[in-house]
């Protein structure tokens, strides 16, 4: 949907940006990636495992592999006669035919004529039984969720070299007029990265409406972020080329920091104008652009932790606040609102949102804090 700002002076309620930059918003089509390029996408639907793993009985410790009913009986002071040399296996390795069990290497004598086992063993001990991993079946992948070390560990044990993960396509434009912008655009990059986007290198345009408004017309993505320019300074032409593309549906967004964020599309793409300073960057990214990212990844509903706030958070009504928390004893712990230094950022681990009907949170509140090591 196209639109147009406010009235000058009126702030857009958060809730109401973010639904209309969300309209219409569907997960993109999934891709194949090798798997060592897939660690932190977003997985796709696959088909399920063929095979249970693992696929055979494997040994999980070096030692003599038996059927446990061959050592009926068997003590130091009662060794039992094997009928044929028993079998080495060291772990990892395939248990042969028939045997159930792994005795260790000092529990049974090869020196003599005759083998003999001086203890017992429980089917099942020292292996790793065929389908004890996993059931033929079973899901290759979660969908909707991050891929980690531990989902490529599963596909490669299942014989698997990609999966199959939704990587929107992500187009940064550095709207530069100081290196502080030209950094926040960096930051701006590497937080989508984190959170599974895919992107070309961050591109730069002169600080003029006329420049802004024809770098919409780039090449193909699913989401376009606009870093710098969005103030009223005589150098801030953001919205003005949002607006002159017809493409500006919202700016001066009721929230804090990052009020003078913008929402916006052209065509079926959305777009999100970032402020330069990197707080106000960081706060519109996580309350605009990482929902966002979510949809077009098709990623599950993040789940944040519940604690009590160790001391009360106050913010005015009319304003979504974001306020980061660092953990203490058992509590969220407020470290900033209304405005972050990069300290605080660094610091921080979670982040919640006060909404703008609300006066804010008392002491002892429960409330739920998302990590902000999880930017994925």
């Amino acid at each position: 949907m196209n639109g147009t700002s406010p009235a000058k002076g009126a702030l857009t309620s958060l809730e109401s940006a973010l639904t209309a930059l969300l309209d219409g918003l569907a997960p993109v089509a999934p891709i194949h990636l090798p798997l060592s390029e897939a660690v932190r996408c977003i997985a796709a639907e696959m088909e399920p495992l063929r095979e249970a793993l693992p696929p055979r009985s494997l040994a999980v410790m070096d030692g003599w592999a038996f059927r446990a009913l061959d050592l009926a009986g068997a003590s130091a002071y009662s060794p039992v006669p094997l009928r044929a040399s028993p079998v080495w296996v060291e772990a990892g390795d395939a248990m042969p035919e028939g045997c159930d069990c792994v005795l260790e290497a000092d529990l049974v004598d090869c020196s003599g004529p005759v083998p003999q086992a001086f203890a017992e063993a429980i089917p099942g001990k020292g292996i790793r039984r065929a389908g004890e991993d996993m059931a033929a079946g079973s899901p290759a992948t979660q969908p909707g969720r991050r891929i980690s070390a531990l989902d490529l560990l599963v596909l490669r044990s299942a014989g698997l070299d990609k999966v199959a993960v939704r990587v929107p396509r992500l187009r940064v434009i550095d709207v530069a007029a100081t290196n502080g912008d030209r950094l926040t655009a960096r930051f701006v990059d590497e937080s989508a990265r984190a959170a599974g986007a895919g992107l070309t290198e961050v591109e730069t345009v002169s600080r003029d409406a006329k420049s802004i408004a024809a770098t919409l017309d780039g090449g193909p993505c699913d989401l376009v972020l606009l870093v710098g320019g969005t103030g009223a300074g005589r150098t801030d032409a953001t919205a003005e080329a949002l607006a002159a593309r017809g493409a500006l549906i919202a700016h001066d967004i009721a929230l804090q920091p990052g009020q003078t964020a913008a929402v916006g599309r052209v065509g079926d793409v959305p777009i999100v104008a970032l402020p330069g300073a990197p707080d106000q960057a960081f706060a519109a990214f996580l309350a605009l652009v990482q929902p966002a990212l979510d949809r077009l990844a098709g990623r599950a509903a993040r789940r944040g932790m519940v604690l009590p706030l160790a001391r009360k958070i106050s913010s005015a009504v009319g304003i979504a606040e974001v306020a980061l928390v660092k953990q203490e004893k058992g509590e969220w712990m407020p470290i900033a609102t209304g405005g972050f230094s990069l300290d605080h950022m660094r610091l921080a681990d979670a982040w919640l949102l006060v909404p703008g009907d609300s006066e804010g949170h008392a002491a002892g509140t429960q409330v739920e804090a998302f990590p902000l090591r999880d930017l994925t």
